[in-house]
């Protein structure tokens, strides 16, 4: 039961944000974003890396408006050309984002991005374009940088701020023994009760509220 609950939790999250996934192409200046905080070395680096091989696969010429990466150039090629992309697509990006200890439901979500890729791709012509178009890559991109953002989000939080489930999105995961992390709250008693005191202070204001429209 607890399992199911995990899992309807991450995919809530998920479609929460669900409108941030796509593969958008921004502007040189933001393309090296920076990365989102809360996030321990590990996660920050699989990210960048992940991001940076995305880049260069989807998104790395730039000819009369279109933008393209290594998988169209190199899925132009028969067969052969389709069958590298696929592979490429897999232990470039989705591997290499696995180390970030993703849910089963996200790894899937990958998957699937890069199984319609692979089936359009051959297609002769038409399949590249819209491969092309697709940018798996960039679309698991997002996926990740979104799924640690709101980790990093969560570690920043003392725990009974926290508003996700703890077992899908694992706050603080990959952490080495006395890594420190910049910007995390120190989760003593006097900021829980903080936090504590606050919640209730909005509470009664918002019941005072509706009492008084009432």
């Amino acid at each position: 039961m607890s399992k199911y609950m995990a899992k309807k939790a991450g995919l809530k999250m998920f479609e929460k944000h669900l409108e941030q996934y796509t593969p958008a192409d921004p502007p040189p200046r933001e393309r090296n974003r920076e990365i989102p905080p809360g996030l321990s070395k590990r996660d920050a680096a699989v990210l960048k890396k992940v991001k940076k091989r995305a880049h260069y696969l989807d998104k790395g010429f730039h000819i009369c408006g279109f933008r393209f990466g290594w998988t169209f150039v190199i899925g132009l090629i028969p067969v052969v050309g389709d069958v590298t992309d696929a592979s490429l697509n897999y232990f470039l990006v989705v591997r290499k984002a696995r180390q970030a200890e993703l849910p089963g439901w996200l790894v899937r979500k990958m998957l699937f991005n890069n199984a319609v890729s692979a089936a359009v791709g051959f297609i002769p012509l038409v399949g590249d374009v819209v491969l092309g178009v697709w940018k798996a890559n960039s679309r698991n991109a997002a996926l990740l940088e979104e799924y640690l953002r709101v980790r990093g989000e969560e570690y920043l939080k003392i725990e009974v701020a926290r508003a996700e489930d703890p077992k899908v999105v694992k706050p603080g995961a990959g952490r080495e023994p006395g890594e420190r992390v910049e910007g995390k709250t120190t989760g003593t008693i006097k900021s829980a009760a903080e936090h504590v005191a606050t919640t209730s202070t909005r509470g009664k204001g918002s019941k005072g509220a509706s009492t008084s429209k009432a």
